[in-house]
């Protein structure tokens, strides 16, 4: 587990402290140097740290990262992935969202079909993964226990995807938001890094729900990758190579 005050300045502490550093990040890599040294949520900290000192029995030789875990991907993104938050045993472990765990063999082996990975598979933040057009965040940036982060964990954390959006915004064209959760921590996204009023009401969430607002990317639901949903059938990889087939052709990505 890493070290507290690794990044740039002081730990965050404080929701205040959250604002403060986030709208502070000149680009990404001090975005993401941020977010590692964030120790905001006490109890999402008390649950990261606990998980990684504990350790799983298959990765029990395994340093765990225990960390909150930053967005991955390109940062001139046309397409960007919107998650709930970082798996205990996988992004809490290695250090990159979504890499580690079976919700991330779903996401990458589909990302790679469509052309936006160079390969297949996501097993540690060194495996040689690369995406394409493509960058991948979530709204939460710490695992929280049962996969339930409270509304004010997910308002502290909140500041960090609004500049994350924000500094992609440029390049930004469609947002695939994988789950209700993520759907509905869009809308506040869209209004800080777009100026964009969201619509009320809010669209409702659905596998392959588009809204569409003009200045703002596309938005596409898509049910979440997690094995609640691929292992019952709910989600296919049929399904999942239409949403990003519709995600490429939106973004204009070949």
């Amino acid at each position: 587990m890493a070290e507290a005050g690794t990044g740039a300045g002081a730990p965050t502490r404080t929701a205040a402290d959250v604002l403060t550093r986030a709208a502070r990040a000149a680009d990404l890599a001090d975005l993401d140097r941020a977010v590692a040294d964030c120790f905001a949520c006490p109890r999402l900290v008390d649950w990261r740290e606990e998980v990684a000192r504990v350790r799983r029995a298959a990765f029990r030789d395994q340093a765990y990262w225990g960390r909150p875990v930053p967005g991955f991907g390109a940062p001139d993104a046309r397409i960007g992935i919107l998650g709930l938050a970082p798996a205990a045993h996988g992004g809490n472990r290695t250090g990159r969202v979504f890499t580690g765990d079976r919700s991330g063999d779903v996401l990458f082996a589909a990302l790679h079909r469509a052309g936006l990975a160079n390969q297949p598979t996501s097993v540690s933040a060194d495996d040689g993964l690369a995406l394409r057009h493509t960058r991948i965040f979530a709204a939460v940036r710490c695992a929280p226990p049962e996969n339930k982060p409270t509304p004010t964990e997910r308002d502290t954390c909140a500041p960090w995807l609004h500049r994350e959006v924000r500094l992609i915004a440029p390049t930004l064209r469609v947002v695939v938001a994988l789950g209700a959760f993520a759907w509905a921590a869009w809308w506040p996204a869209l209004r800080a890094g777009y100026g964009v009023r969201p619509p009320s009401p809010r669209p409702a969430f659905g596998h392959g729900a588009h809204w569409s607002g003009g200045a703002g990317p596309v938005l596409l639901g898509c049910y979440h990758v997690s094995q609640q949903n691929t292992f019952t059938g709910r989600l296919t990889p049929d399904m999942l190579d239409e949403v990003f087939e519709r995600a490429k052709r939106m973004a204009e990505v070949d």
